[in-house]
């Protein structure tokens, strides 16, 4: 059966995305969308921001109202409901406070919290006070947290270099309160990324070989949609990362070379791959 393969899970699932949005369209709520519907579970946003930005940087960002994006959130709680939460950029205290609020109110979501602090062409998405807030509101009530090894060492005010620092760093986030931590490893060094599964029985190390491109752009949000999109399915949570992380590698693999910067990820390779 190939990996991505989806047909062995149940009913249709929700995922609401609570993030930002891309107009290059490679990352942020463009990117959760595609990766979400290649899973075959069904995509509702409460869009935070509107950014400016294609495959060489993000040069300006809109952020929305706290207010307006809790509306979008109930708006689709409401009615169409979710199986699970994923956040992307949430790029101010109030803005996290305001989810958090909403989330708390609202009973058998599962929570996937992408740390989205810093873009891949190197622009900052987070304001400095917001990781605090991020830190006490959101980790604690993650179903999972899926931080990359610089936004782990901004968590834990540790240096985040080496596979142990990895594992130190993920020990470290547990302690904080989410059900399970995932260290991604792409920012490391040596032929293989390795990325570090956290739970409460287990350290797991899952290793891939490094690919050595520059059309790397969204592929920390594509990873988390992707989580997200399984757990709706009810998919246990190291099939979901171990499926995702497939995906995520495949769609690297095939990137359509777009852009002359950090160009977006191959979405849609299930679907080619099918025919």
């Amino acid at each position: 059966m190939n990996d991505n393969d989806t047909s062995r899970l149940p009913s249709m699932g929700r995922v609401l995305i609570v993030a930002g949005s891309d107009s290059g369209g490679g990352a942020g709520i463009q990117a959760d969308i595609k990766t979400v519907t290649a899973f075959g579970a069904y995509a509702a946003t409460a869009v935070s921001a509107v950014t400016v930005q294609n495959t060489l940087g993000v040069s300006d960002v809109f952020p929305l109202e706290p207010d307006l994006i809790v509306r979008q959130m109930r708006a689709v709680l409401d009615d169409i409901g979710a199986d699970v939460v994923k956040t992307g950029m949430l790029h101010s205290v109030a803005v996290i406070e305001a989810v958090s609020q909403e989330l708390d109110a609202r009973d058998g979501l599962k929570l996937v919290v992408d740390p989205v602090m810093v873009a891949t062409s190197g622009d900052a998405l987070l304001e400095d006070d917001a990781m605090i807030a991020l830190r006490n509101l959101l980790v604690p009530a993650a179903t999972i947290l899926t931080p990359n090894m610089p936004e782990a060492a901004r968590l834990t005010g540790r240096p985040v270099v080496t596979l142990d620092d990895q594992k130190r760093a993920g020990d470290a986030l547990m302690g904080l309160g989410p059900s399970a931590v995932l260290v991604k490893g792409g920012h490391g060094d040596g032929p293989d990324v390795h990325d570090v599964l956290v739970t409460e029985e287990s350290i797991e190390v899952m290793s891939s070989p490094r690919i050595d491109t520059v059309h790397t752009h969204g592929t920390g949000c594509t990873l988390a949609s992707a989580i997200a999109a399984l757990l709706s399915h009810g998919a246990p949570m190291r099939d979901a990362v171990s499926i995702a992380r497939d995906y995520v590698h495949e769609a690297i693999l095939t990137a359509p070379g777009f852009g002359k910067g950090h160009g977006p990820l191959n979405h849609m390779h299930p679907f080619q791959n099918n025919e």
